[in-house]
């Protein structure tokens, strides 16, 4: 599963490219959501979720972090995360630092399965900079490599 919240779309075209990739490796699906519309009920049913959100002053939104809170509250030991966040110039990789945190903290049986993403935006409202989506397109593929790898 990848869950996002995303303000002005950028963050979910991100989300979407992990997807894609995701969905390149064979035996390996993708469900997209936004973090408010999720149902924690199946979340169990992922082998991995992928988290992301914009960058909101140094750290992961309000939203992103209320929805790392109640997975703390699901069984989901043995299972894998990665993070992701979008940036304008300064904050890079804060809010995956920040986040990754935050799961090791309210959610330790999950475990890190490809280290954060930060994707480079121009601007609070967009677009997405030339050369970054096709890096969230790898980090996908990445993490399903990692999962047909990992027993």
């Amino acid at each position: 599963m990848v869950a996002y919240e995303s303000r002005y779309g950028n963050t979910k075209r991100v989300a979407g490219a992990i997807v894609e990739g995701i969905r390149l490796v064979e035996e390996v699906e993708a469900v997209l959501s936004d973090v408010k519309d999720v149902d924690l009920d199946a979340i169990a049913d992922y082998d991995a979720i992928v988290i992301g959100g914009p960058n909101h002053m140094g750290g992961p939104t309000r939203g992103v972090k209320k929805f790392v809170d109640k997975l703390g509250t699901l069984p989901l030991k043995d299972k894998r995360f990665a993070v992701f966040d979008t940036y304008t110039s300064r904050d890079f990789e804060k809010a995956t630092r920040k986040l990754e945190q935050r799961i090791h903290e309210k959610v330790p049986g999950l475990k890190m399965i490809a280290p954060g993403l930060s994707v480079k935006v121009q601007g609070m409202k967009g677009p997405i900079a030339d050369g970054e989506l096709p890096k969230c397109t790898e980090f996908g593929t990445e993490i399903a490599t990692q999962l047909m790898a990992s027993p």
